[in-house]
């Protein structure tokens, strides 16, 4: 199972700045089960973020749809339908999900509301694909969904190497994409290409003894 919290409130209602209609979409997969991203979590943020910008006088809206998993293209019906008539969607799953929304809606800015602590195992028969390093630094919703850490051979956090082919391949394997020429891409055809030219600080290795999260709202139940 992968295991999420939601990211400090301020930084999410940075990210809304200059967004007047938002849908919030809840995951009731891995974050509904760890409370960090399902309908309920979706509500109580919800009703923050209307709060506050109410509070700032701005013109805000956000409504929340929780589908049953954000990493499967078989829960998506509904969303589909009613997706076209938001600005933006802010997402209440893992970073898979944040990248396969971003990819099902490619035109639209997606943005994180979690970030991605750490994976739980899951033993059963399939293939996966990685797509989140739970690096606990989530920043897909400046780099249009698309995760340079895992998906970049040399998880180049600022930019491209010098690399990347004319045609958008990466140097470490031809049949690989270059993830900062697609996020490249991607950025320019959401108008946001003035993302790629902040610098992110050297990021602070955390990973090495086994990770523990308890939820804010339950604190107090397990403070000794």
């Amino acid at each position: 199972m992968i295991v999420c919290e939601r990211k400090p409130f301020e930084e999410i209602k940075e990210m809304m700045k200059g967004i007047r209609k938002v849908l919030n979409v809840g995951c009731g997969g891995c974050t509904s089960i760890c409370m960090a991203g399902g309908q309920r979590e979706v509500g109580i943020l919800n009703e923050e973020l209307q709060n506050a910008f109410k509070q700032d006088g701005a013109s805000f809206h956000v409504d929340g749809f929780t589908i049953e998993r954000q990493c499967n293209a078989d829960f998506f019906q509904e969303l589909d339908v009613i997706a076209s008539s938001y600005e933006a969607l802010l997402s209440m799953a893992c970073g898979a999900g944040v990248q396969f929304l971003a990819d099902r809606y490619p035109q639209k800015p997606v943005f994180p509301a979690l970030n991605t602590v750490f994976v739980g195992v899951d033993r059963d028969i399939g293939w996966f694909e990685e797509s989140c390093r739970t690096c606990r630094e989530c920043v897909l919703g400046e780099t249009a969904g698309i995760c340079p850490v895992t998906r970049c051979a040399k998880s180049l956090f600022n930019g491209p190497c010098g690399g990347t082919a004319q045609e958008g391949k990466c140097e470490v394997s031809k049949d690989t994409p270059c993830a900062w020429f697609e996020i490249y891409k991607r950025l320019k055809d959401q108008n946001r290409l003035e993302n790629i030219l902040k610098v992110k600080p050297a990021r602070e290795w955390r990973n090495q003894t086994q990770g523990t999260l308890v939820q804010e709202a339950y604190k107090k139940r397990y403070a000794k």
